[in-house]
């Protein structure tokens, strides 16, 4: 694959395995994505601001579903205080942000689900 094809999940470009995650909007479209595919939500209702639990109607189930995504695909550990902490998807990018090191990846399978 050359540097002018990038590969594509779900219409935009992924970072390829050697590519450093540039910045939370890298991980806001990452879960805006993965919120699309796993949830059904449109596109219109994600945004950064976005309540978890009153706009999207999800559980504590659901939120224990994502925090594993994340904790798999970004290589990153949730504990269960963070975990409370998380109400709006901003939460999660921030979150997700604060965890990676500088030189932290996005995987090559992100946001293709398992």
């Amino acid at each position: 694959m050359d540097g002018n094809n990038p590969l594509m999940f779900l219409g935009i470009p992924v970072k390829s395995k050697n590519q450093k995650v540039k910045s939370s909007d890298d991980i806001f479209l990452f879960l805006k994505n993965y919120f699309i595919q796993e949830f059904e939500i449109s596109e219109d209702r994600i945004l950064p601001e976005t309540n978890l639990y009153q706009d999207l109607e999800l559980d504590s189930i659901d939120a224990f579903n994502i925090a594993g995504m994340i904790e798999m695909k970004m290589d990153i550990e949730i504990e269960d205080d963070d975990l409370k902490k998380i109400v709006t998807i901003q939460d999660i990018v921030d979150h997700i942000v604060q965890n990676l090191s500088s030189d932290s990846i996005l995987p090559s399978s992100a946001g293709q689900l398992q």
